[in-house]
C-alpha cells in the first residue's frame, strides 16, 4: 500500500515532465519521469524477461491473470487492438503481461493465453516471492484468493504502465480507456 501512495503521489496530470513533450499524453503523466523498476521473470517466450531487454521500445506494462473473466481479457484485447492501429510502428512497442497469480500461471500457460490476443505479447512468471517484489515496486495489489465455482478469483490493481524507449516510467492509463488513447499516447513516445 505503501508503494502505491508513493506510486500515485508521483503521477500528476502535470504536462511538464523534464526533457520531453507529453503535453498531449492522454495517460496521468509521471512528473518526474524515472526509471522503471527492472526485473527478471520466466518469460511465457521461454526466455530470461527482463524489462531492460526492451530498450528502445515502448513498453505497455500490465499485471493480470490467465484465470481472470473479466478485466484482463478486456485489457489485453484493446492493448491488442492498440497494437495493430499502430501499422508499421507496431514493431516498436512492446506489451509485456505480468502474472499475479504465480499458482496456476506457468509461462507455458501464459505463452497460450497471450498468443490468443496478439502473438507479440510477452508474458512473466516467477516464484511468488519474485512476482510479489516486482507488484511491490509497481505499487500493485492483489486481494486473497476469493473462492468461486471450480477455483478462485483474485482482485488486483487495473492499470498499465507506459515506458519509454529509454526505460523511464512516462504515463499510467487506468483501467476503461480504448484502443485509440493507447495508440495516441504510444505515437507520442515513440516521437521522443
Amino acid at each position: 500500500m505503501r508503494a502505491l501512495v508513493l506510486m500515485l503521489s508521483l503521477l500528476t496530470q502535470s504536462t511538464a515532465v523534464t526533457g520531453a513533450d507529453t503535453t498531449s499524453l492522454i495517460a496521468g503523466v509521471f512528473n518526474p519521469a524515472r526509471l522503471a523498476p527492472d526485473f527478471s521473470l520466466r518469460g511465457s517466450d521461454d526466455t530470461d524477461l527482463k524489462l531492460s531487454r526492451y530498450r528502445g521500445k515502448v513498453v505497455l506494462l500490465a499485471f493480470g491473470y490467465t484465470s481472470c473473466t473479466a478485466v484482463c481479457p478486456i485489457t489485453l484485447s484493446v492493448l491488442a487492438q492498440a497494437h495493430k492501429k499502430l501499422a508499421e510502428a507496431a514493431g516498436e512497442l512492446q506489451v509485456v503481461y505480468i502474472t499475479v497469480d504465480p499458482e496456476r500461471d506457468d509461462a507455458e500457460r501464459m505463452r497460450k493465453y497471450l498468443t490468443a490476443f496478439d502473438p507479440s505479447f510477452v508474458g512473466g512468471t516467477g516464484t511468488p516471492s519474485q512476482l510479489a517484489t516486482v507488484r511491490a515496486a509497481y505499487g500493485i495489489s492483489v486481494s486473497d484468493k476469493m473462492p468461486i465455482p471450480g477455483g478462485y478469483a483474485l482482485s488486483h490493481s487495473s492499470y498499465v504502465y507506459l515506458i519509454d524507449r529509454g526505460g523511464s516510467l512516462r504515463a499510467l492509463m487506468p483501467y476503461g480507456h480504448g484502443a485509440d488513447d493507447f495508440a495516441h499516447d504510444v505515437r507520442l513516445l515513440l516521437k521522443q
